[in-house]
């Protein structure tokens, strides 16, 4: 088994470090990202953003999740530290079989 951190970064749609994020990780070769768009979310500022059937919005929420080695994800980050608004990332350790 092998030890990495998974970090999940939330923003929305039209954040533009969205792309900027996964563009650079995509370039670092990490071994794994994947954007996840909300059908129904809020944050800080309690306003819900939300999907409906036929419905084409720019603002929902978008969940950034990769993992690779926590030494590289830690350098990852150190690059974005001030670019990921407090409060909008989490992190763990996990086993990858």
């Amino acid at each position: 088994m092998m030890q990495v951190k998974v970090t999940r970064v939330y923003l929305n749609e039209e954040a533009p470090l969205l792309n900027e994020l996964f563009d650079y990780l995509q370039a670092k070769k990490i071994k794994g990202a994947t954007i996840y768009r909300g059908v129904k979310g809020f944050g800080d500022s309690g306003k819900t953003r939300e999907t409906r059937f036929l419905d084409l919005h720019l603002d929902l929420p978008v969940v950034l999740e990769f993992f690779d080695e926590p030494q590289r994800i830690d350098e990852i980050l150190s690059v974005f530290s001030e670019k990921i608004p407090p409060g909008h990332m989490l992190q763990w350790l996990a086993d990858v079989n």
